[in-house]
């Protein structure tokens, strides 16, 4: 037999180029789990605030305990009989299974658990970091595998949500984020990778409403590819829809029992979401394939324009509560005593006046990686590799303008163009003959890794902020495990404590609390609010109705001290004070420990 001169070469240098891509993964997440274990892992028994993380992980015990997978209370929270979360199984069950092979492995529940919360967001910071080398390769060459290898790694290892621990839903939304990308800029346009980077959208959006911006402007750059270039994108358009429609199906059926199949929740992935993103799907396959449709760019673009106008009709008719804010059900005193005040919510405007450390660390890298691909556009280098990168780009920074949690997308995704631009740069200095060539690429490294902008901000934020030293050595804010052995030696009740510290006592201890930051859990979050910012005679009242044991105190933790500034009348300012109740009583053993605890007395 004779090997096809054409093919052959070119199958060589792919599978080459792939083993390479899989080796410098390798490489790289070897290097993040070093650093980690520098540390000693510290970040599993020290979360560092991240409730989301330690709430994933009370949900997957509850369905390995028993809880039914349709069924999404969080008993242990809130009002009496819990609150529904929003969040999907489809995070919940990889974890489980994970926790359930390694403790038959094991045989400690305890030491599959730890298995879990290390492998899981190792594996997933592998894959995100497969998939922007692959995207960066396929937007700069071979030269910008290194670079990519490189800033993509630092990118991730900065955004924190790839640590040991990480079990909340972003790490995954993101890997899908950036697979769909990397699938979708592959040269060889096929029907496959197109399918596969569909499935990857549907999921993204099945396991969370985060990623909604992403998946539009997705499909958005989909369609718009296949206007431009019938021939070459047929093949793409058809694969993307079916797979998104297909997969956006199978996760419908899959986390929503048929119960409320009718049911529209704005939050989580029902048939608001379904039903639009099944048209969306199924219509952009149809254009694409038939003849009628697409035989010219005038047919596909009014093709197209009568789909968005459908389903503009079908949101606007069907779900009309789903074009409000997010956040619009949330109480008003909630969302100015709790969430106008979530770091992680503040908009670019809020932090450009009081935190421009933040701002380096998180809008240099995306804003640079902006201005190089609007610099290839107007050079006329409009591959649909850029013009698919600087589209998701585009909307993760405008998302991260709204809110700094988008700079979770956008500092990743800004790791492919700047890879193959310090990629540029070091084949120029490898080819001489152009003055400055080198120091041009090491200036272009050093802008390229987001942990230096990181770095330097906070260096020279710590170099502006007098008394630096005593903020460093602030109260411990109760983030630890260590922190909860006394609660958790203590009988089972209902504890009244800040916000911040429902999930770790959830995940800690053994007990229930009402108040967690989750903007479903209305009336419980209210219900501690009225607790502890009112009155400590009238608090007594309200504590007693809700059968609460125990009064947890952290005075480290920052939403204490805000809590208690703003109402210096209340129960929880008259704790920090040590101006205890006569109908409270210390709990033996806790006072000055970073968690204080105080037991209700028996109403007299």
């Amino acid at each position: 037999m004779t090997a096809n001169p054409a093919s052959t070469p070119a199958k060589e240098n792919s599978r080459t180029a792939w083993r390479t891509d899989v080796l410098a993964t390798l490489a790289a997440t070897l290097v993040m789990l070093a650093a980690h274990g520098a540390s000693g892992f510290s970040s599993l028994s020290d979360m560092g605030g991240d409730n989301d993380s330690l709430l994933r992980l009370v949900e997957v015990r509850d369905l390995l305990g028993g809880q039914g997978w349709f069924d999404l209370h969080q008993y242990r929270m809130g009002p009496e009989g819990g609150f529904v979360m929003h969040w999907s199984r489809l995070v919940d069950a990889p974890l489980a299974l994970i926790v359930l092979a390694a403790g038959a492995l094991t045989g400690s529940a305890g030491t599959a658990e730890t298995v879990a919360r290390l492998l899981w967001p190792t594996l997933l910071y592998g894959l995100t970091l497969f998939f922007l080398i692959r995207a960066a390769r396929r937007l700069g060459g071979e030269a910008a595998l290194l670079p990519a290898a490189v800033i993509s790694a630092a990118a991730l290892f900065f955004t924190g949500i790839f640590g040991p621990g990480a079990l909340d839903h972003h790490n995954v939304q993101l890997m899908l984020t950036v697979a769909a990308l990397s699938l979708l800029m592959a040269e060889r346009r096929d029907g496959r990778a197109a399918a596969l980077a569909g499935a990857c959208t549907a999921l993204s959006l099945a396991v969370g409403m985060e990623t909604a911006p992403y998946v539009a402007v997705i499909g958005l750059s989909v369609a718009a590819l296949f206007v431009v270039d019938a021939e070459g994108e047929r093949r793409v358009a058809a694969g993307f829809g079916l797979g998104f429609a297909g997969v956006g199906a199978a996760a419908f059926l899959a986390t929503v029992p048929p119960s409320a199949w009718g049911a529209v929740t704005c939050d989580a992935f029902s048939a608001a979401q379904f039903a639009p993103a099944a048209i969306a799907g199924m219509e952009l396959a149809a254009i694409a394939s038939l003849p009628a449709l697409n035989a010219s760019r005038t047919r596909r673009l009014a093709a197209l324009c009568t789909l968005g106008i459908v389903l503009a009709a079908v949101v606007a008719v069907l779900f009309p509560q789903c074009l409000a804010s997010p956040y619009a059900g949330v109480d008003p005193r909630l969302r100015g005593l709790w969430l106008d005040h979530v770091s992680e919510a503040q908009s670019l405007p809020q932090l450009l006046s009081g935190d421009l450390a933040t701002v380096a660390a998180r809008y240099a890298t995306p804003l640079l990686a902006l201005v190089l691909m609007a610099q290839r556009l107007l050079r006329g280098s409009r591959q649909r590799q850029d013009v698919l990168v600087a589209a998701l780009l585009a909307a993760a920074f405008a998302v991260s303008v709204w809110q700094v949690r988008g700079a979770t997308f956008s500092i990743p995704l800004a790791a492919i163009p700047l890879a193959a631009w310090v990629g540029a740069w070091r084949r120029r200095a490898e080819a001489g003959g152009r003055p400055g060539a080198t120091a041009k690429m090491l200036a272009a490294w050093l802008a390229s890794v987001n942990l230096i902008w990181a770095g330097a901000a906070n260096a020279a934020a710590a170099m502006l902020e007098r008394d630096g030293a005593e903020h460093g050595a602030a109260q411990q804010s109760c983030e630890r495990e260590a922190d909860f052995p006394a609660l958790a030696a203590l009988p089972g009740t209902t504890v009244l404590a800040v916000s911040n510290l429902g999930s770790p006592i959830l995940a800690y201890t053994g007990h229930r609390v009402l108040a967690g930051p989750y903007h479903r859990n209305v009336e419980g979050n209210l219900a501690v609010l009225d607790m502890l910012t009112g009155p400590a005679d009238a608090a007594q009242d309200l504590v007693r109705s809700r059968d609460i044991g125990l009064v947890a105190l952290c005075r480290g933790n920052a939403e204490t001290a805000f809590l208690a500034a703003r109402s210096p009348d209340g129960l929880l300012a008259a704790l920090v004070r040590s101006a205890v109740p006569d109908w409270l009583e210390p709990v033996a053993g806790t006072a000055g420990q970073p968690l204080e605890l105080y037991r209700v007395r028996p109403a007299q």
